[in-house]
């Protein structure tokens, strides 16, 4: 890969294998979610360990497992589409 050419190519192929099997009319419903996801981690990772320690001392974290697979903001419900 010494010329300018060959490096674009490569880089637009591994776009194209990152992308799948995604259209561009999909990529905001795959990319806006994960674009919140890791914005939210980035935002919440100082607590990070404070949540898993608090985690450690309920109970063996059942109760804070359960609330992890049943959120209150309603993010369990399937959405058809």
């Amino acid at each position: 890969m010494n010329n300018f050419g060959e490096k674009v190519s490569f880089i637009w192929s591994v776009a194209d294998l990152l992308r799948g099997p995604y259209r561009p009319n999909q990529y905001k419903d795959v990319m806006l979610p994960l674009t919140v996801l890791r914005r939210l981690d980035c935002v919440l990772e100082p607590t990070k360990e404070n949540v898993l320690a608090k985690k450690k001392s309920m109970k063996g974290g059942k109760e804070f497992d359960y609330i992890l697979a049943n959120p209150p903001f309603g993010g369990g419900e399937k959405h058809d589409r």
